[in-house]
Order: C-alpha cells, then sequence, then structure tokens
C-alpha cells in the first residue's frame, strides 16, 4: 500500500483570481536567479525564501508508518532546510537507498510493522550504507543500546530543536 500525502502546497488556489494552482505574485526583492519558494503557517502568514540552486540540501529519508507523524516530521525538517524523502516502512526505505545515493541521514521509528522494525533496519542500514547517518525514534522505549554505532535515539514525542540539531550535527561535514 503506497503512503504518499494526499495533498500538498500546489493544491493551494488563490480564491476568486483565476491563477492556476501555486501562483503566487513574487516580491519584487526576491526577483533573481534561484528557487523561489514559501513557508505557509496557519496564523503567521506566508514566509518567502529562495534557495540557491548550487546549493544541494542534505537528504533525509523519514521512515514512520502512522502517515500524521511522517507528515509532521517531514514538514519539521524540510523547513529547517533538508530536502525529505519518505517511506512508511523499512522495506520501502531499503527500496529508496537502493535507488538513491544521496540519501544522509535515515530518520526511523523503531515500532513498526512488516518485514523489519526500525532497529533492524538501523543495523542494515549500517552493514550496507555505512556513511549514511541514523536517528531513531519511539514512543515505548526511551533508551536503545542496541542501536549501531554512532547513531542517535531521540523518545517520542521529540521537539523540533532535538531532531534538527542531531540533523544538524549528521550533516555538518560529508
Amino acid at each position: 500500500m503506497p503512503c504518499g500525502r494526499v495533498g500538498t502546497a500546489r493544491d493551494i488556489r488563490k480564491k476568486e483570481t483565476g491563477q492556476p494552482p501555486g501562483t503566487f505574485h513574487i516580491p519584487p526583492s526576491l526577483e533573481t536567479s534561484g528557487h523561489i519558494g514559501f513557508s505557509a503557517r496557519f496564523g503567521l502568514g506566508i514566509t518567502w525564501f529562495m534557495e540557491d540552486l548550487e546549493t544541494p540540501r542534505p537528504v533525509v529519508l523519514i521512515v514512520e508508518d502512522e502517515f500524521l507523524i511522517r507528515m509532521h516530521a517531514a514538514e519539521m525538517i524540510s523547513d529547517a532546510g533538508f530536502e525529505v524523502v519518505e517511506a512508511c516502512n523499512a522495506d520501502q526505505a531499503i527500496a529508496i537507498l537502493e535507488s538513491r545515493a544521496d540519501v544522509r541521514v535515515v530518520f526511523t521509528d523503531i515500532q513498526m510493522p512488516g518485514s523489519m522494525n526500525g532497529l533492524k533496519l538501523a543495523h542494515a542500514v549500517r552493514h550496507r550504507w555505512p556513511p549514511v547517518h541514523i536517528i531513531a525514534t519511539s514512543a515505548y522505549v526511551t533508551t536503545l543500546d542496541d542501536l549501531p554505532a554512532g547513531s542517535a535515539f531521540v523518545p517520542k514525542p521529540y521537539n523540533e530543536r532535538r531532531i534538527v540539531g542531531a540533523l544538524h550535527a549528521f550533516t555538518a561535514s560529508p
């Protein structure tokens, strides 16, 4: 069963303007080369930003079977400046890792259905892709000594500061 999103920011329409989805007036201060985007938060308005296409964003693979938790994590990590790839189980995560050489960090839940849980996934990642960093999380365990060396564990409920801090620490050097 696919675990894709139902809707994205591209689905937003400006009412009564006749503009197609995702079409917005770009402030003159952002009219330059590069990728222009926006971040919209309920009650906080829209923040415009520009990304330099020369500097790739580090790629984080989020592996979480609970859709809303995965969606929240993806938004939080993307807003922190990372490119996000999502998987809803370990089998999808392995397939993504086999097809993409640019994944720098795997952020995985421990308790997941499927052929392997997050702990087994962490060991598989460490064995097959040693440079890929691992951050594991769980609501049912407070520490995890069985993680591969060099991995991090953040208990749920986690906060943005801890996750983003760990991601920045892991991606600070190539």
